[in-house]
């Protein structure tokens, strides 16, 4: 079944992140916990894991763009499975993803 993936909120006062750029392209499977994209802030660019397994169906919004917190940027779904994106974007409670943290 297709997940919503939304813009999360990664700081205290966030209201709006950038999306920098789309790790993984329309089409490419993608694992829990792989990186999806990268996010900037005001104080750092940030590293986005998908919390599901699938395939990344559509991205709703395109690189280079600031979009308020919880709104839909991704679907990932099966490869096979149809999609109703309107009713899928509209309906649906979407995923916050989760920032990616590098070791030190």
């Amino acid at each position: 079944m297709a997940e919503v993936v939304s813009m999360p909120k990664l700081g205290f006062d966030m209201a709006e992140g950038k999306l920098v750029r789309w790790v993984k392209a329309e089409g490419e499977t993608v694992q829990k916990g792989e990186v999806l994209a990268e996010i900037e802030t005001d104080k750092a660019t940030v590293e986005v894991e998908a919390l599901v397994a699938g395939v990344v169906r559509k991205h709703l919004i395109p690189e280079d763009t600031s979009v308020p917190i919880g709104e839909p940027i991704a679907v990932i779904g099966t490869a096979d499975e149809t999609i109703e994106l309107e009713t899928l974007v509209s309906s649906r409670e979407p995923l916050r993803p989760q920032p990616h943290k590098h070791p030190r």
